[in-house]
C-alpha cells in the first residue's frame, strides 16, 4: 500500500505506525549531540517542521519509547551515539502553542494545562520507590485536578512558576538520569498576549518558568526551544547565560527544517509526480536557510496531495492562508512613500537591503517599520541572507517564491482598495469622469492613483500578468459605483472585453486595458481601440439598449498611464 501523505502530522510516532511519508531528518539529532549547549534555541517559520522534530527527539531521547521507529533511518548509521544516547533520558515535552486567551487569567490557565497534562504521563512517581513523601506530594500538586470550569489542573502560581524545574529533579531521582526539556512554540503565548493587551503579565510569568528550568535547574541534562521568533533576552531570557541560539540565516542545523532540493525529488519521485517539479520549485522554493535553500514543507506536501487526487490542479496559497497576515497589512497601512517603493521593488523581483535586529520584543515590532522587516524576515514572508562577512546585521532580503509573491499582490490590492474608498468625493470624480467622456480627468486622477500605489514594472513577469495587475487596481476603483453594474472579463461579442459597465442612465463602457513593455503609450491604447472594433466587444452593449456606448483604450507603463476614448 502506498503510503500517505503526512499533511498536519507532527507526531514522530504515527510516521511507523500509520504508514505515513517521512523526509529522513533525524541526522539532526547526531547534529544536535555533537554541537549542542545547555540551552538551544531554534527559530524558524511556521509550517517548516519544528514540531515534528521535535516529537522525533522525545522518540530517541526517551527512556521506555518505542526504539524500532527509527530502523532503517540516517541517525541508525551511527552506533556508538545511538548506543550512548537512544532510550537513555527522561524527557519533558510541551508545546505552548494553545497557551492563549482573551486575559491573563485564561492564558495562565492554559499554561496549567498543558504543564499539567504533561506531568500526568509520570503518575509512576506516585509509586517510586526513590522518592520521599515530600517529593511524591510535589508531584501531586503539579497534577492536582480543579473544581472550576476555568482550569483542569489546579496548581497555584508558585507551583505553575517551579512546575518544570520540579518535574525535572523528581524524575532525576527516580531514574538516575538527569532530564531532557523540549519546548516546542515557546513564543506563541507571547504573541497572543500582545495582541490581548496582557503582555507585561505573561513576560513576567514566562521569565520565572523558564529562570527555574532553564537557568538555575541542576537536574537539566540540556533543553530544545523552538519558535518563529528571536525574543531579546532583556524580556523573558534575562540572565540566561548558556543560551545557544540557531537563527534561519546559520548554517548549522540548515538543512533539517524544510526540504531540501534533493528531498522534494525523491518525494516526487515516489508519488509519480517528478513532471511538476519546475511548478513546485517556483511556488514553493526558495527560501535561504544558512546556506541551503528551502522549500516549504507544508506547501509542497499539500500540493502533491492535491495533484495526486486532480493532475491539473494549479498551485495555490497553502502556507499564506495558515495565518491571518496582519504584519504585512500593517505595514502596508503605515508605509510612507520610502516604504512602498521597497515593497514595489520586491514585487517586482528585486532585493532591498536591511539591517536585521536578531532580538525583538513584541513591543518593539510597531515601533519603527524597519523592526517589520526583521519580523516579515524572522517569520518567512522574506527570505535572505548577510550582505557582507564583516557586518552580520546587514541582509539583502527578497520574496522567496510565487506563493508570498501572489499573497504581497492579493494585500496590496486589498490596501489599496480600502484606502481608495475611503475617499469618497476623490472616488466619486473618477468614476463620473468615464459616462461623461473626460479623458483628461481619467487620465490624471489615474496617475495619481498609481503614483499612491505600487505597481508592477518587472521585466521578468509576463506581460499578460502586469495587466492583470492594472486591471485589478482599475477595477477595484470602478466597483466603487453601487449603481453601475461592473463586469470584469465579461463575455461580450466575440470574445472578452477587460470591463465593462453599464450604468443606471444605461450608458454602457467598454475598457480595454494595455501593459505597454516598449514604454510606447499612444500605440498600446491604439491597439487597445482596435482590438474592441475587431472583437466586436460593444455588441452586447447594443443588444442591452444602451442608449450610449463609449470605447476607452488604457495603457499603462510602470507609473505612467494614457487614456485615448474611440
Amino acid at each position: 500500500m502506498r503510503r500517505k501523505l503526512p499533511i498536519g502530522i507532527e507526531n514522530f510516532e504515527e510516521f511507523s505506525t500509520e504508514n505515513f511519508y517521512y523526509v529522513d531528518k533525524t541526522l539532526f539529532i547526531k547534529e544536535l549531540i555533537q554541537n549542542w549547549g545547555k540551552v538551544n534555541l531554534f527559530t524558524r517559520p511556521r509550517r517548516f517542521g519544528k514540531s515534528l522534530n521535535m516529537s522525533m527527539l522525545k522518540c530517541f531521547f526517551e527512556i521506555e519509547g518505542d526504539l524500532a521507529l527509527f530502523e532503517g533511518m540516517g541517525i541508525m548509521q551511527e552506533r556508538e551515539l545511538c548506543e550512548k544516547y537512544r532510550g537513555k533520558f527522561p524527557v519533558i515535552s510541551i508545546s505552548l502553542k494553545s497557551v492563549g486567551g482573551l486575559n491573563f487569567k485564561t492564558a495562565s490557565a492554559a499554561l496549567k494545562n498543558v504543564i499539567g497534562k504533561e506531568a500526568m504521563r509520570f503518575q509512576f512517581l506516585l509509586e517510586s520507590e526513590r522518592l520521599s513523601e515530600a517529593e511524591k506530594y510535589s508531584y501531586q500538586r503539579l497534577i492536582k485536578i480543579g473544581t472550576t470550569s476555568e482550569a483542569i489542573y489546579d496548581m497555584t502560581d508558585a507551583v505553575l512558576i517551579d512546575s518544570l524545574q520540579t518535574l525535572s529533579q523528581l524524575l532525576e531521582k527516580h531514574y538516575g538520569q538527569k532530564a531532557i526539556l523540549l519546548i516546542d512554540e515557546y513564543d506563541v503565548p507571547l504573541d497572543k498576549a500582545f495582541q490581548k493587551g496582557y503582555y507585561d503579565e505573561m513576560v513576567n510569568l514566562i521569565r520565572s518558568l523558564f529562570d527555574n528550568a532553564l537557568k538555575t535547574n541542576d537536574s537539566l541534562y540540556f533543553a530544545v526551544l523552538t519558535g518563529c521568533m528571536r525574543i531579546s533576552k532583556e524580556s523573558i531570557f534575562t540572565g540566561l547565560n548558556n543560551l545557544k541560539v540557531h537563527s534561519i540565516s546559520d548554517v548549522r542545523y540548515d538543512e533539517y527544517f524544510g526540504f531540501t532540493n534533493a528531498d522534494v525529488d525523491e518525494l516526487l519521485e515516489f508519488y509519480g509526480l517528478s513532471s511538476y517539479k519546475d511548478v513546485i520549485r517556483d511556488w514553493y522554493d526558495g527560501y535561504r536557510f544558512g546556506n541551503t535553500d528551502v522549500y516549504c514543507p507544508w506547501d509542497v506536501i499539500n500540493y502533491c496531495d492535491e495533484l495526486l487526487a486532480a493532475p491539473n490542479t494549479p498551485p495555490k496559497n497553502y502556507w499564506a492562508n495558515t495565518s491571518g497576515n496582519d504584519l504585512i497589512r500593517r505595514m502596508l497601512k503605515n508605509a510612507n512613500l520610502t516604504t512602498k517603493s521597497e515593497v514595489e521593488e520586491l514585487l517586482n523581483g528585486g532585493k532591498i537591503s536591511k539591517r536585521i535586529k536578531q532580538e525583538l520584543t513584541y513591543r518593539e515590532i510597531n515601533d519603527s517599520i524597519e523592526n517589520v522587516w526583521s519580523v516579515l524576515y524572522a517569520t518567512g514572508y522574506l527570505t535572505g541572507m548577510h550582505v557582507e562577512q564583516a557586518d552580520a546585521d546587514l541582509f539583502q532580503l527578497w520574496i522567496p517564491n510565487g506563493e508570498i509573491r501572489k499573497l504581497f499582490y492579493e494585500l496590496v490590492e486589498d490596501w489599496f482598495r480600502e484606502v481608495t474608498r475611503s475617499e469618497t468625493s476623490r472616488i466619486n470624480r473618477f468614476c463620473a469622469a468615464f459616462p461623461a467622456g473626460d479623458t483628461d480627468t481619467i487620465q490624471e486622477m489615474l496617475g495619481d492613483y498609481l503614483w499612491d500605489s505600487i505597481s508592477v514594472r518587472d521585466t521578468a513577469v509576463r506581460r499578460n500578468m502586469k495587466e492583470n495587475f492594472y486591471h485589478g487596481m482599475l477595477l477595484g476603483l470602478l466597483q466603487n459605483q453601487d449603481n453601475w453594474f461592473v463586469k470584469s472579463n465579461a463575455e461580450t461579442g466575440e470574445g472578452y472585453s477587460d470591463i465593462s459597465i453599464q450604468t443606471s442612465d444605461r450608458v454602457g463602457i467598454v475598457i480595454e486595458l494595455k501593459y505597454a513593455d516598449d514604454g510606447k503609450l499612444e500605440k498600446a491604447c491604439s491597439e487597445a481601440l482596435a482590438q474592441i472594433e475587431e472583437k466586436r466587444y460593444a455588441e452586447g452593449m447594443k443588444r442591452r439598449s444602451m442608449k450610449k456606448i463609449i470605447k476607452y483604450g488604457i495603457a499603462f507603463y510602470e507609473k505612467e498611464c494614457m487614456v485615448v476614448m474611440a
